[in-house]
């Protein structure tokens, strides 16, 4: 029977997908619905590791897919912005992000193999968390650049010169994310080169 955390777990990746969907509607009301949907889906990945730790219930799949699913949830807000002009958000620093976590990710597999389960380095949630805070700093320049449209008076005066003032954020937040994501990189290959050695290479036969 699935744990209760591996089930907010998956529920984590499907609000990912809607809120991929929402984002590439270019309507207000859908990239604000999707900015709450992100809020929800980024609290739950500290609810279900409390939960499956609280329980004892820690499981060899929510090991493995609980950071898997983060991943899904920053890059696929990412991707979604890179399509919207109004952002900047430069697609080299997006793709060596998911570049990065495609090759960790990969890491990770591999030492499932070996039987082992690779930790949470603290570089890996900082990572973390620095691109959870890109996403919500992107959605709130999103965000207001589409009250600037909807709102009247002193309100949207507000929201407009705030958009400007803001409007590079994005990219620096984005570059800035992309940065450390590559040094949690190296120390998670620097801390796992044994390893990675051992899975590239033939085994020793002995006579």
């Amino acid at each position: 029977m699935m744990t209760l955390a591996n089930k907010i777990t998956l529920t984590r990746a499907a609000l990912s997908i809607i809120m991929f969907l929402l984002i590439l509607l270019p309507y207000g009301w859908a990239r604000l619905a999707a900015t709450l949907i992100f809020i929800v889906a980024a609290s739950t990945d500290w609810v279900d590791g409390k939960i499956a730790r609280e329980t004892n219930t820690v499981t060899p799949f929510g090991a493995i897919v609980d950071p898997f699913v983060d991943k899904i949830l920053v890059c696929a807000a990412l991707f979604a912005f890179v399509g919207i002009k109004e952002l900047d958000v430069p697609i080299w620093a997006v793709f060596f992000i998911l570049l990065r976590e495609l090759m960790i990710s990969t890491l990770r597999v591999i030492a499932a193999l070996e039987g082992k389960v690779m930790a949470a380095e603290r570089w890996g949630k900082f990572k973390t968390v620095i691109q959870m805070v890109a996403v919500g700093t992107i959605f709130f320049v999103l965000n207001l650049y589409h009250f600037s449209h909807v709102l009247t008076g002193a309100a949207q005066t507000v929201c407009c010169v705030a958009f400007l003032t803001l409007r590079k954020i994005p990219y620096a937040m984005t570059a800035i994310a992309a940065v450390i994501t590559w040094i949690s990189a190296i120390s998670y290959l620097k801390n796992n080169w044994d390893l990675l050695r051992k899975s590239w290479s033939l085994p020793v036969c002995k006579k």
